[in-house]
């Protein structure tokens, strides 16, 4: 195992980074499906700092896995096995995702923990048979591997009733900072080789995955819409305004040349890379959002319309800003005027105020009116000072 040419012409995601990532959304749909319950029941907030938890660590597992294998990927039969450890724990994961939503984190930190498990041992043989990337893949597999027992000492003293439920989401928090702080920490002594464009390419993939998500989510809400109701105007227009929400957030975000600008400014890269955390919780709840809207119009539900106007409003607000704010250190002019998206953001939070008059419905077709406004503004060419 040796790092990789970080100019490698034609570099595209392999056959088993695609399989990496559809195993991701069945984790990815779990989460989506509790937070959608948690919406619609009234509890959107509890089901909120729930989802986050799972969703980062989703999230950071698929994150790791993507950067180490821009890297080093042999494509060998160890590298192969390694990786469908990884894949089996995400399952195991996801497995455990409604117990986490009734605050049982067990099956979740144990899918979690395999999930390193499997990206440590590649640390390992990288410092091994890296010797120009030695001290930084042992960096790696030294901080993961503590952290680890972090997260199983955490769910120790949780079930052991040593540390009180209150006190849990902000040992979460620690535990999350020093996650994040890992990669910085390992590369001090060496910048792996990650390769520019393919990384683009996969956080791109990624964010389809999760735009495929609201698009279920979607599906599942219509679904059960005409299960309890005939065909009506509201379940249209949400049914067709959340695929034209959808469509727009999709263009809006590759407008941006992310492959060219990592390239040029590969020191900004965890900047962009840690930002999408926001991008990606974001459309994963938009789907959410989406789900209960269409499921409101069959039969009545204990959320309201202003809960899930701005369950809705909320997501697409929320990617708007981070996409601006990930891309902005990356792309010497920004495709996306920020001045656009604040202008955007603001209609879009305003709306849901109308939801108690005018319907769920009618506030989710004007989100997506004002996000395809943002995108045709961005897309039509601007006429150069002469």
């Amino acid at each position: 195992m040796s790092a990789r040419p970080i100019d490698e012409p034609y570099r595209s995601s392999s056959q088993l980074e695609l399989l990496f990532d559809l195993i991701f959304v069945v984790a990815v749909a779990a989460a989506t499906d509790e937070l959608a319950h948690g919406i619609a029941d009234g509890h959107g907030w509890a089901a909120l700092g729930g989802f986050l938890q799972v969703f980062f660590a989703i999230w950071w597992a698929w994150m790791n896995f993507t950067w180490f294998a821009s890297s080093y990927d042999t494509d060998d039969v160890a590298y192969r096995l390694l990786t469908m450890v990884q894949m089996t724990g995400v399952l195991v994961l996801a497995a455990g995702v409604p117990a986490a939503a009734g605050s049982d984190y067990r099956a979740v930190t144990a899918g979690y923990v395999l999930m390193r498990i499997g990206l440590v041992a590649q640390w390992l043989r990288a410092g091994v048979e890296d010797t120009a990337g030695r001290r930084t893949a042992l960096r790696y597999a030294a901080g993961i591997s503590f952290l680890q027992v972090c997260w199983v000492a955490r769910l120790v003293l949780a079930e052991t009733g040593v540390v009180p439920p209150a006190l849990l989401p902000a040992l979460f928090a620690v535990l999350v900072v020093l996650e994040l702080a890992v990669p910085r920490w390992a590369e001090r002594t060496g910048s792996t080789n990650w390769h520019p464009h393919h990384i683009a390419e996969r956080y791109g993939l990624f964010t389809i995955i999760l735009l495929g998500e609201g698009v279920l989510a979607a599906s599942r809400g219509v679904r059960g819409a005409l299960e309890s109701a005939e065909l009506s105007g509201p379940l249209i227009t949400i049914a067709v305004a959340g695929l034209v929400l959808l469509f727009a957030l999709w263009w809006l975000y590759f407008l941006e040349p992310a492959g060219a600008g990592l390239d040029d400014r590969r020191d900004r890269s965890y900047l962009w890379g840690y930002g999408h955390y926001g991008i990606f919780t974001a459309l994963a709840a938009l789907g959410a959002g989406l789900e209960v809207a269409v499921e409101d119009t069959g039969h009545g539900i204990s959320a309201s319309p202003l809960a899930i106007s701005y369950a809705v409003a909320g997501s697409a607000a929320l990617f708007l800003v981070m996409l601006g704010l990930v891309h902005s250190p990356i792309v010497a002019e920004p495709v996306v005027r920020p001045v656009a998206i604040l202008a955007c953001v603001t209609v879009v939070l305003l709306l849901p105020l109308a939801a108690p008059r005018f319907g769920v419905a009618v506030v989710v077709a004007g989100i997506a009116l004002g996000c395809a406004l943002l995108t045709a503004f961005a897309v039509t060419p601007k006429s150069k000072p002469n």
